[in-house]
């Protein structure tokens, strides 16, 4: 995540501190300053929705032997003992699982701050009270672009009405929501308008998702921006914090799953405010870009565990049979030596980069779907004049071995 709000007006918030501050680039094993790591738990594989970029294949009936409320139980537990930070309840949509709020209220009691990302069509009046009750301390909802795009997107009539309602239903509610947004073929040009709902319906925060084709969206290629119009889109949500910021708009806004615009954002700061530059460049060399299978996990329904959400296909094993901790602390496991080590092992742009250490060699997943795991990932839109260790506009930064 690249929260632009932070960088841009200094203005925190939470979990920044696990982003920016010098104890995130200090990770060993998978563990920063005795901390574990960002965990992404997918509770369900059931969903109310079809949506056409599911990373986990989701059903409306679920799966079979999804773990059991003591398994979950246990595994919060095990979380706490490793001190992980925050545990995201994903799916599927997690308000389908039936002990949802008393996994929530239980990851609270022992310390973890507990997220939830949802479609946002079943959080009713009620559900929100319950979700603030319980001590959720954020709530994603997904809505990507107009009604009419949004629910083709989404794969279901009413999807966006619903999903609005949802982010109403919680600020009322008076729990902390924001708005998921997916930057693709089909939302691209709703972003200005998505931007002025924001603002209407004083949405404290925004996401917007650079497109991962892994799940159902492995094939959605056709799907995505031009590397153009991803590096555009950035521009143009620097722009809009800078008009917030300018207005008095007190929304959030930050960029997901491309860690080329941290280098981008570099570029803009060195051009335009470069009496900040240092600053933020430090921060940004704290935030190290992609931290999946150091900082950053994720368990699915069975208690399969996996370097992020999007790397589906290679397991580093199963809770049922190990602790998490255990599983993630396994110096002998040669994925995580190799994604916390992945520097001589990336190819083509990646391996040829400057600026691995602002962007760490992005999504292995977008690779995987090109072909090969350790490729460049095809979603960079820097030149490469940029990506040169040696330009100018970037000097100062080692390549890291």
């Amino acid at each position: 995540m690249l929260n632009l709000t932070r960088l841009l007006t200094g203005i925190s918030a939470d979990g920044d501190s696990l982003r920016y501050s010098p104890h995130a680039a200090q990770t060993k094993h998978g563990v920063s300053s005795g901390r574990g790591p960002v965990v992404v738990w997918n509770v369900t594989r059931a969903c109310n929705l079809n949506c056409l970029h599911c990373y986990s294949n989701a059903t409306a009936s679920g799966d079979a032997d999804e773990l059991s409320h003591e398994e979950a139980l246990a595994f919060i537990d095990d979380l706490a003992a490793f001190h992980v930070p925050v545990l995201l309840f994903s799916g599927g949509e997690p308000l389908l699982r039936e002990d949802l709020f008393t996994l929530i209220e239980y990851a609270a009691a022992r310390g973890i701050r507990p997220v939830v990302s949802s479609n946002g069509t079943l959080i009713t009046e009620e559900t929100a009270h319950r979700l603030q009750r319980a001590g959720t301390g954020y709530v994603g909802i997904s809505l990507d672009g107009s009604e009419v795009g949004n629910d083709r997107f989404r794969g279901a009539p009413g999807a966006y009405r619903g999903a609005l309602a949802g982010i109403r239903h919680c600020l009322s509610a008076g729990q902390k929501v924001g708005l998921r947004f997916t930057l693709s073929r089909h939302t691209y040009e709703d972003l200005d308008s998505i931007l002025r709902l924001i603002e209407e319906e004083r949405i404290p925060r925004a996401c917007f998702y650079h497109l991962v084709y892994t799940g159902r969206g492995q094939h959605l290629r056709e799907e995505d921006i031009t590397r153009q119009e991803a590096r555009d889109a950035v521009l143009r949500l620097i722009k809009a914090v800078l008009d917030f910021q300018r207005r008095g708009v007190g929304t959030e806004i930050l960029t997901v799953d491309n860690h080329a615009d941290s280098i981008l954002f570099y570029h803009y700061i060195k051009e335009n405010h470069p009496e900040t530059a240092d600053t933020v460049l430090a921060l940004l060399q704290n935030n190290g870009g992609n931290r999946s299978g150091v900082a950053f996990g994720c368990v699915d329904w069975h208690g399969h565990v996996y370097p992020d959400q999007f790397t589906r296909d290679r397991s580093l094993g199963t809770i049922r049979e190990r602790p998490f901790s255990a599983i993630w602390t396994d110096p002998d496991e040669p994925l995580l030596a190799s994604l916390r080590n992945r520097g001589s092992l990336l190819k083509g742009r990646c391996g040829e980069c400057g600026w691995l250490n602002l962007c760490n060699g992005n999504f292995r997943a977008r690779a995987t779907a090109e072909g090969d795991f350790w490729s460049e990932d095809p979603s960079c839109y820097l030149t490469d004049e940029e990506i040169r260790p040696d330009n100018r506009l970037f000097a100062g930064v080692p390549r890291p071995c």
